[in-house]
């Protein structure tokens, strides 16, 4: 693991590969006290000609120094620290699993140190990065999950931290999830607003598909309002299905299908309006660990909506991303430099 700390005197220390253990914290420690607390999510892969790569690792590090300004934290160099981890994973490349579905997990975080209990901001901190082989999120391929509406708890508010990633947005979703899956659920869909406005699928992104007039498709995916996470893979399904396709063709999607990207408010009336007409085509999550999760129904209100099922479990456009965003990250197909490589 990559081990760093930071002292407000000499500032941060040397830093130091060293092998995974524990780590030694005062009792006091603002983390333990005060939830600072922040991560990233990310992953390594290898390429064609044997070379460790990360995808997009810039647009990780961007939102590690967001995080850490919302908490006050002390900033760092996240380049620096970029060419640390891309150091840390070149040392460790011979965990990385080669299968297909198969990666490196690695988890770059940073805790407030500070040893005091006065509510404050922490003045000491530490940044550890520890990796782990990691299998497909769906063993046996991409699964349909069932989701459960929920607007009696919520993920996040305006002004709140759920457009960050700090480890307190992601403990008080475990009772509701708890509940949901007594109920028959994997997943809650979090709602808010008297809307009923869709915001995230547990600690993924969403999108859903629904069939034009002209026979052409919107995307359309929650706008970034400080209540969502603006994910690396949402980004990426973002530009990818922009540029189709006039720019690049997405795998088994005709060229002559325009897809209409949309980041706007997304309501349960909508989506219930929208299959009723027979338009909505197909929904799924996008994050990191899934890449794309095929949606197969939503709990809302003591009634089921059930999407159309695909063979694949996921639909054309879900799966026309995942193949291509696999693609890029394994350095098999190039775009816009987000396959980086470990030098």
């Amino acid at each position: 693991m990559l081990l760093i700390s930071y002292d407000p005197v000499s500032g941060w220390s040397v830093p130091e590969i060293k092998p995974y253990g524990p780590l030694a914290l005062d009792p006091m420690s603002s983390c333990l006290q005060y939830a600072t607390t922040i991560f990233e999510g990310m992953k390594a892969y290898i390429g064609p000609d044997g070379t460790p790569r990360l995808f997009r690792p810039e647009q990780n590090m961007a939102r590690l120094e967001r995080s850490a300004e919302r908490v006050a934290l002390p900033p760092f160099n996240s380049a620096e620290l970029l060419t640390l981890i891309k150091r840390l994973v070149t040392l460790e490349k011979r965990w990385i699993p080669t299968l297909p579905g198969y990666s490196l997990y690695i988890r770059p975080t940073i805790i407030g140190t500070r040893a005091a209990l006065g509510v404050a901001a922490s003045d000491h901190a530490m940044i550890y990065v520890v990796l782990s082989p990691t299998g497909p999120y769906f063993r046996t391929g991409p699964k349909p999950l069932s989701l459960l509406g929920v607007s009696d708890t919520v993920r996040a508010w305006p002004g709140g931290t759920g457009g960050h990633k700090l480890g307190l947005n992601y403990s008080p979703g475990f009772l509701p999830q708890r509940l949901a899956a007594q109920q028959g659920y994997d997943q809650i869909l979090w709602l808010f607003g008297e809307d009923k406005r869709v915001t995230e699928v547990g600690a993924m992104n969403v999108f859903v598909v629904v069939k034009r007039d002209d026979g052409n498709w919107d995307v359309i995916t929650p706008a970034l309002d400080g209540t969502i996470l603006p994910g690396v893979t949402r980004a990426s399904c973002l530009a990818l299905t922009g540029a189709h396709p006039e720019r690049t063709t997405l795998p088994n999607l005709p060229a002559a299908l325009k897809l209409h990207t949309h980041e706007r408010p997304l309501t349960m009336p909508e989506l219930f309006a929208w299959q009723q007409e027979g338009r909505l085509l197909e929904a799924f999550g996008v994050g990191t660990a899934v890449i794309v999760a095929p949606i197969g129904r939503i709990g809302f209100e003591g009634n089921d909506l059930v999407l159309p099922k695909h063979q694949a479990g996921l639909g054309p456009l879900g799966s026309a991303l995942w193949e291509r965003i696999t693609e890029i990250q394994r350095g098999q197909f190039e775009w816009e430099g987000w396959s980086v490589t470990c030098e």
